[in-house]
């Protein structure tokens, strides 16, 4: 299992290796447009029934560009607009992304570069990343999440693929 501390800050040299499943886009009989990234819980309150953690990074602390696990990078830009949508149109967690209404969403902020420096957090300190947080309503998803099952967050959406020439068009 891939860790978040994996992602966010580079490895001496320890290679990551890339996890997929039938449902990830790359993978024979998965549906193309449908991107999946999973990041661990970071925080839970349970007498509150409340989660935390990184829905997704585009930046480790170190400023470097993330490649998910599609060999794909979501520019800070995008994010945030994404972020900005589903809080807008969603704020429903599911289960697996099949099961609706388990989860209520109850924060969400994008760390940007300019929101990090605007707040006094110092740079090299967070990645810039997608926080959020969550109230789960239904009694065996938090079941799962307090025995471990489901240990992470799981972002799911569509995009448009577009074929990067260097890496000035990161």
């Amino acid at each position: 299992m891939i860790q978040f501390s994996d992602l966010i800050q580079k490895s001496a040299g320890k290679p990551v290796e890339k996890v997929y499943s039938p449902d990830m886009p790359g993978t024979p009989g998965s549906p193309a447009d449908i991107v999946k990234g999973r990041f661990k819980i970071a925080k839970s309150d349970e007498e509150k029934r409340l989660v935390f953690g990184w829905a997704s990074v585009s930046m480790r602390v170190d400023g470097e560009v993330i490649e998910d696990w599609q060999d794909d990078i979501v520019e800070p830009g995008e994010l945030e607009h994404a972020a900005y949508e589903y809080v807008l149109l969603y704020r429903d967690g599911s289960e697996m992304h099949e099961r609706g209404g388990v989860a209520s969403l109850v924060e969400s902020v994008v760390f940007t570069e300019e929101k990090m420096k605007a707040i006094g957090i110092p740079e090299g300190t967070l990645p810039v990343g997608w926080w959020i947080g969550f109230k789960v309503l239904d009694e065996e998803v938090w079941e799962k999440v307090k025995d471990g099952t489901y240990s992470m967050f799981s972002i799911e959406g569509t995009a448009e693929r577009v074929e990067a020439d260097d890496e000035t068009d990161i």
